[in-house]
């Protein structure tokens, strides 16, 4: 079973095959195959190869299965005794991937 640390979004994610993750909006239609080449290691049993920053030649394929947005995160500010009361809230977009190849 081979794996792979990725970098999308400012965030790194381990993925492996078959595997469903949600990410940072990615600008790809659903159905589309994408290829993600920021690949910052690469492991398969106990091997593991890291890159510097990143594995030269590696790239992990994966196909967008849908576009979404995140749950409501509630933001609730105040200060006591000061009659200040603030509320806001944030949905964050999502692109959905299901990882079909580790490419090393």
């Amino acid at each position: 079973m081979s794996y792979a640390v990725i970098k999308t979004g400012g965030k790194q994610y381990k993925v492996a095959v078959g595997e469903k993750i949600k990410v940072e909006q990615i600008a790809a239609e659903v159905g589309q195959e994408i290829v993600i080449d920021q690949v910052l290691a690469v492991g398969s049993g106990a091997e593991l190869k890291v890159g510097t920053p990143l594995v030269a030649g590696a790239t992990v394929k994966a196909t967008v299965l849908s576009q979404g947005r995140h749950d409501k995160v509630r933001i609730f500010k105040m200060r006591r005794r000061k009659h200040y009361q603030k509320r806001q809230g944030h949905r964050q977009n999502y692109t959905e991937l299901q990882i079909s190849s580790v490419n090393a």
